[in-house]
């Protein structure tokens, strides 16, 4: 009887097993289904105009070598929306080598849970309020104010200060006052950590469902940050969020920034602007909301690609009335980023006036 138990004991164990390890594969696999990457793309004629109206099958996408197809598709601040939503409005039947509906592992509201996920942007603010902001502390406060009560109402906006620390002075909210009364309420501070605080607000939005951006304001180089730039793009780069950079002729004087915002916002899918005066600083942020305006919104499940560090991404425009457009998006991203020193960077930072 003993000898029979433990026999018995045996098979259901081994059979426990194998359905934990069936489980564990099924479970790696719907991952890996999901693992949606999501492009903010801006397509300009030669002139530096936004191009819009184009449709799911002028783009093709490139992951490495990989041909991706079009999962999702969307313009400007409206929803992001289904290629086969796309095509039935279009009244054209879908082209499987363009672009293809989300696959039928994913659950069924999803594509309604992403739709509305990704009706407008997710603005991040990051203002330098170190020493080199005492002048043109108060005009520079006017243009965020303005660019904040500017964007689309779709829009959601975040507001971080920095100067050897960061403050958290208004959270992810559609309540444009909540934001412009905490860029009213800040204060100037001292040494400029821009890494550092650039690299905990990146971080903060790539928890946020849907799309992101990054917009700083700085006045200076970086004298206190511990954190590298190349980390931070990098960062971005995979999380997809653009980081535009706003610098005044201080920075401008400062070759060695001046190379580093280009270079960061370049690689993210943003734009760099150098601003000589207060006029200035507000055609730029009148810039930013444009470039959110018309943006494209492409997503995509990457298929197997062996590659598990770094990929490359290259967009495309088919066809040859479109072969002179220029297509401006981030160039790759990181499945498992994994040498991002988020850790080394100290948390000494504020929420709304609190410790965090």
């Amino acid at each position: 009887m003993s000898k029979r138990y433990f026999q018995i004991l045996t098979i259901v164990l081994l059979l426990i097993s194998g359905s934990a390890s069936l489980l564990d594969a099924q479970q790696a696999q719907f991952q890996v289904s999901v693992d949606l990457v999501q492009l903010n793309v801006a397509v300009t004629d030669n002139k530096g105009n936004y191009v819009t109206g184009l449709k799911p099958s002028d783009f093709l996408i490139t992951e490495d070598t990989i041909g991706e197809k079009i999962a999702f598709f969307g313009e400007g601040n409206g929803p992001t929306r289904s290629v086969s939503e796309v095509a039935q409005d279009e009244g054209k039947p879908l082209s499987a080598t363009s672009f293809a509906a989300a696959p039928p592992t994913a659950p069924a509201e999803q594509t309604d849970n992403l739709s509305a996920a990704i009706a407008g942007s997710n603005v991040y603010i990051l203002f330098d309020t170190s020493n080199y902001m005492y002048r043109g502390f108060v005009f520079a406060q006017d243009a965020i104010a303005e660019f904040v009560r500017s964007l689309e109402k779709a829009d959601k906006v975040a507001f971080y200060s920095y100067s050897r620390d960061l403050s958290r002075a208004a959270s992810l909210t559609a309540d444009r006052s909540d934001v412009v009364r905490g860029v009213r309420t800040t204060v100037a501070g001292d040494d400029a950590a821009l890494y550092n605080s650039l690299l905990l607000t990146v971080k903060d939005a790539a928890g946020i469902t849907g799309r992101k951006v990054v917009v700083v304001f700085s006045n200076g180089p970086d004298n206190s940050s511990v954190v590298p730039p190349e980390d931070v793009a990098e960062l971005a780069q995979s999380a997809g969020i653009p980081i535009y950079m706003i610098s005044t002729r201080e920075a401008r004087l400062e070759p060695v920034s001046t190379a580093v915002f280009e270079r960061m916002t370049a690689a993210t899918g943003g734009k760099a602007y150098f601003s000589k005066n207060w006029r200035d600083e507000r055609k730029a942020f009148a810039s930013i909301r444009d470039d959110l305006g018309h943006l494209y919104s492409l997503s995509y499940y990457p298929k197997n690609n062996p590659n598990h560090g770094w990929r490359n991404i290259t967009v495309r425009l088919i066809g040859e009335r479109l072969k002179n457009y220029r297509v401006r998006t981030r160039n790759g991203y990181r499945p498992q980023p994994t040498r991002f020193s988020v850790g080394t960077v100290a948390e000494n930072s504020t929420a709304n006036g609190s410790s965090n």
